[in-house]
């Protein structure tokens, strides 16, 4: 049987789809926070320190995503996985570069030579939200190297998570209390694949055990919520005596990488692995489940335009909100109003020749674009091998798509 047989034969994660857009707002929503809510708010900064879990649980899903299309992955398919790879991340990396360069360009004093380094440095780098996409071509190119590591240790998955687990708390501590060199924490770290290995690592595994997961999780449902909450509730006391110079040594509360945070985060991610089973049971309603398809066909989308309504409303005075309401009722607008206009610009710029470099998706036809119902995704063995057949053109969300025809990642 073939490589690709193969992965035809494997069953459609839907639940794990589910965790897509769940995803994506928890994104926007540390982008709003970072744009229109008060930067010395007490509240703020405790709640981005747990937002920043969206990082974490993007790049354990895309491992574990791509692990369960390609665990089966050998040296003569290579050529092909790295093509699609390129096509799917990026070709829509260098094509957002370039729309922020020049969106951002009329707010820099550049002179030619240095709005040329500018943008070179935009690419290097990635542009704000987009580093999630260096960091992912960092995994790409070591993915044969992991998988064979994944294989050989077959049969000890625990000691080697439990290895990784260990090396992610000492690296990270080491990063927090600026003992590496500068090099190697704060900006650079969140752009070097090195800093999330466990997560990375953890996705992979996850998917080789994927049912043992599945059932071991939908099993502890009590368990996990209790323990994410005391675990939130942990990191939320250790940020308040760092911030507020109680405890000194504590070190910087605003760190996106803290060691205080590994236990939320991995709770985190089996909440919202939760939640996924749970919108997509036979006993929501198809209104329900067409939403739910919607927000994960354009998560990609959302993820790559988010920054062009966030700057927009920046621009438009958004910030001075917060002296008539609330800053959570202005974040709560934000996250709303930016969450929306990236679906509906996803969905037109779909039916556009644009739309695989902008979009991630297959082209869609125009009279979809208002459907004439609701419709939840297809579920007969029929439905799911046309829909299937679609889908293998080309990757619909090179971030998170359990299409088993060619995905690529959560």
């Amino acid at each position: 049987m073939t490589q690709e047989a193969k992965r035809a034969k494997k069953r459609r994660l839907d639940h794990v789809d589910a965790m897509r857009p769940i995803k994506q707002a928890g994104v926007v929503s540390t982008h709003s926070l970072l744009f229109f809510a008060p930067g010395a708010s007490l509240a703020v900064g405790g709640a981005l320190m747990l937002l920043h879990v969206t990082r974490e649980a993007f790049l354990f899903i895309s491992a574990c995503m791509l692990m369960y299309s390609y665990s089966s992955l050998k040296r003569a398919g290579y050529g092909r996985f790295y093509k699609r790879r390129f096509a799917a991340v990026c070709v829509p990396y260098l094509c957002w570069t370039v729309i922020y360069f020049f969106v951002t360009l009329p707010t820099g004093s550049y002179t030619p030579w240095t709005g040329f380094e500018h943008f070179w440095y935009l690419v290097a780098t990635g542009y704000y939200q987009l580093y999630y996409l260096l960091v992912i071509m960092q995994f790409y190119v070591l993915f044969p190297l992991l998988l064979l590591l994944v294989r050989r240790t077959r049969g000890h998955h625990a000691i080697l998570m439990a290895v990784s687990l260990a090396l992610q708390v000492l690296l990270v501590s080491l990063m927090h209390w600026k003992v590496l060199p500068p090099n190697m924490r704060g900006f650079w770290a969140s752009r070097e694949v090195t800093s999330y290995q466990f997560y990375l690592l953890a996705g992979m595994v996850a998917a080789v055990h994927l049912d043992d997961v599945h059932n071991w999780i939908c099993r502890h449902v009590r368990l996990i919520l209790v323990g994410t909450v005391l675990a939130a509730a942990v990191a939320e006391v250790w940020y308040v005596l760092s911030a507020k110079h109680i405890v000194p040594w504590m070190g910087s509360g605003s760190d996106p990488l803290q060691p205080i945070a590994i236990p939320f985060n991995c709770g985190a991610i089996a909440c919202i692995y939760l939640v996924g089973v749970y919108l997509v049971d036979a006993r929501r309603s198809t209104t329900v489940r067409a939403m739910i398809r919607s927000g994960s066909d354009n998560s990609y989308g959302i993820y790559l335009a988010q920054m062009l309504f966030i700057l927009a409303l920046s621009w438009l005075g958004w910030r001075s909100l917060d002296q008539y309401l609330s800053w959570p009722v202005v974040s709560l607008l934000t996250i709303t109003i930016v969450f929306l206009g990236c679906i509906l610009l996803t969905s037109l710029v779909a039916r556009t020749p644009f739309t695989v470099p902008l979009t991630g998706r297959q082209r869609q036809e125009w009279r979809t674009w208002i459907p004439e119902r609701w419709r939840a995704r297809p579920t007969t063995p029929a439905e799911l091998a046309a829909e299937e057949a679609v889908s293998s053109a080309i990757d619909p969300d090179p971030l998170a798509t359990p299409a088993v025809a060619d995905p690529v990642a959560g």
